[in-house]
């Protein structure tokens, strides 16, 4: 028996099924309203919102034509890089700021762009995009004025270069050392030219060039060329002007370039600057660019930022190739150009003058003087003589000291109770662990006061004595007078290494200046102005910028140093260094030095003399030369050197 819920046996529903279909027909409407409303939802239009974020993404990353935009990517890229080929800087950065309601399919994006412009200096400004609602969404319509509002079809972007004004190199006292000086470009125009042959063999005669390839150079040429001979500071051109002149094919032009007061002039030190080298402008493409003038060497290398300054640069709109014949460019952005700032050094020009030259006349060995002010430390002369090569051996030579580092054995000697007027004795050779040690020329004189000793340099003495030192001694006495230590110099420098020693053969070689023993001129001029000054404060060379401060002046034992300045008076007045007894001026204070190397028989030698007379420290070094000695050699360039500063 059926429920009156169910059906009836005619088909007809009841009650309970016509509840049925009601609610079934509910939930179809439901599911229908509900899948029209997720088609609605998923075709609704999204707004311009996301097509100006990919736009700006896509100018961001440098490539605007990445982004969506109206009309084919490659015709968009194609006119954004006309527009900004000539800036040649990276691609901006670029962020949306704004976007405006869509009024009829179009809508406007607010945009900030910034291009880097190097050296912490940018250019910004604002811009629009138009946006457009077509078939394929929304799209950013591509113009000129979107990349700047002053941009038209006519117009491109370009960037101008202004160069700083390179600054000086500066005495002490604000004297200009390194400055703008005049000099002649001596060329050859090949139209010019009657005989080639002739005029290459003149121009080697009269300028003492070699010039290989001139003539080939001169051949390879344009015929209104100019051929760059060489660079005459104006001085050196007016002494061969009346043979250059009248020579059929030779130019010449006017410049001005920052030199030395001479050719000479602390040239290694200071370097030398000139045109900007085509792998500085690839290393550094923010700071330097063709025809640039740029230190390339020494301290106008090591300082050329600050030297060189800033460069400026000027962003314009000018005419494109195919623009009409009355456009006119705008400057859109200027940054101007900073000129560069002096740098300021100890050198003294008459020191150093009077420093080249002396060693002007050494044109056979590599040779180096220093002269450093005992007062205040101060570097007053770095001169490197001809036959140097070019090198700045005075600051970063490493040459053992010889018989000029017994200053720093005595010093330890002293320390451990040894008395100036001690008999020792100066014997003909001494034997160490089987290592024979004589002295200069094979000299002996027997028992003699220490004093004499030193005097006469006696290296039998000295190796004798070293066997009663500390293995760390002598390394612990060089420390005192700054050998292997830090500096303030502001350029690179050796301030010499005396390591401890290992054996009794090792500690005999460094008690007299070799062995291990290594120091510079710089170094050795130093220990000169430590034993004048009674104590060691680190030489100072660059003033400003400020280098790192050098340490507290370290004083010596006032007993050691009196009795130091006592000895190397005795060197001049009674021992080796008599080639300087004679100069004018206060007494001089001396020690010689010869250093022997290599394996030649007999062996070549370094020849020193350092010393120090009134406030003024100096070194000598007359570098691989043939057995000579430093009295012989070096001192009298010392002479020559102070007699040149007292006239």
């Amino acid at each position: 028996m059926s429920s009156a819920l169910d059906l009836d046996l005619s088909g007809v529903p009841t009650r309970r099924g016509r509840r049925a279909a009601v609610v079934l027909l509910v939930l179809l409407v439901v599911a229908g309203l509900a899948a029209g409303g997720w088609w609605w939802w998923s075709n609704r239009d999204p707004g311009p919102q996301p097509a100006a974020e990919a736009f700006a993404s896509a100018w961001d990353e440098g490539d605007p034509a990445a982004g969506p935009v109206a009309g084919t990517p490659a015709t968009v890229r194609q006119r954004y890089e006309t527009l900004v080929d000539g800036l040649q800087l990276d691609p901006p950065a670029v962020t949306l700021t704004e976007v405006s309601e869509p009024v009829e399919g179009t809508a406007t994006a607010a945009l900030s762009v910034r291009w880097d412009l190097g050296g912490d200096r940018a250019w910004a400004y604002d811009t629009t995009a138009d946006l457009v609602r077509g078939d394929d969404g929304w799209q950013v319509e591509f113009t000129p004025a979107l990349v700047h509002p002053r941009l038209t079809d006519d117009l491109r972007l370009v960037t101008r270069r202004t160069t700083p004004q390179r600054a000086d190199v500066l005495a002490a006292d604000g004297t200009p050392l390194v400055t703008g000086r005049g000099v002649v470009e001596v060329g050859v125009q090949p139209s010019r030219v009657e005989d080639l042959e002739e005029l290459v063999d003149d121009l080697r005669d009269i300028l003492d060039l070699t010039a290989d390839d001139l003539a080939e150079r001169i051949e390879a040429a344009g015929e209104n060329a100019f051929v760059p001979v060489v660079t005459l500071r104006d001085d050196d051109y007016a002494e061969v002007e009346d043979e250059l002149y009248p020579l059929p094919g030779t130019v010449f032009r006017r410049d001005e370039l920052p030199l030395a007061p001479t050719a000479a002039f602390a040239r290694a030190l200071l370097g030398r600057a000139g045109p900007v080298t085509a792998e500085l402008v690839e290393e550094h493409p923010e700071r330097y660019a063709a025809g640039d003038l740029v230190g390339l060497s020494g301290l106008q290398r090591a300082y050329d930022e600050q030297l060189f300054g800033l460069p400026g640069l000027e962003v314009a709109a000018v005419p494109g190739e195919d623009a009409a014949e009355d456009t006119e460019e705008a400057v859109l952005h200027e940054e101007p150009a900073v000129d560069g700032t002096p740098v300021r050094v100890t050198l003294d020009e008459a020191v150093q003058r009077a420093a080249d030259d002396t060693l002007a006349q050494e044109t056979e060995h590599p040779s180096a003087l220093v002269a450093i002010r005992v007062s205040d430390g101060h570097v007053l002369a770095v001169a490197n003589g001809p036959a140097s090569g070019g090198l700045d051996i005075a600051t970063q030579g490493r040459f053992a000291p010889g018989s000029t580092f017994k200053v720093v054995t005595t010093a330890a000697l002293l320390a451990e109770g040894l008395d100036t007027d001690d008999t020792v004795g100066c014997e003909g050779e001494a034997v160490v662990d089987g290592r024979r040690f004589t002295n200069a020329e094979d000299g002996a004189r027997g028992q003699v006061p220490f004093r004499e000793a030193f005097a006469e340099s006696c290296n039998t003495t000295f190796v004798t004595l070293a066997g009663d030192l500390p293995p760390d001694a002598l390394a612990r006495a060089a420390e005192d007078f700054g050998l292997g230590g830090q500096h303030g110099l502001g350029v690179d420098a050796f301030t010499g290494s005396v390591p401890t020693n290992e054996g009794a053969t090792d500690q005999a070689a460094a008690a007299i200046g070799q062995a291990r023993n290594l120091a510079s001129p710089l170094a050795m001029a130093d220990v000169a102005a430590t034993v004048a000054r009674g104590a060691h404060r680190a030489p100072q060379l660059v003033l400003d910028p400020d280098p790192q401060d050098p340490a507290d002046e370290r004083p010596l034992d006032p007993e050691i140093a009196s009795a130091l300045q006592q000895l190397m008076r005795e060197v001049v007045t009674n021992g080796s260094g008599s080639a300087v007894a004679d100069v004018p001026g206060g007494p001089v204070h001396g020690k010689t030095g010869t250093a022997e190397y290599g394996d030649e028989s007999p062996p070549r030698t370094h020849a020193w003399f350092i010393g120090y007379q009134d406030d003024l420290a100096f070194a000598v070094l007359v570098a691989e030369t043939e057995d000579s000695f430093g009295g012989r050699v070096a001192a009298p360039l010392a002479a020559d050197f102070l007699t040149r500063l007292a006239d």
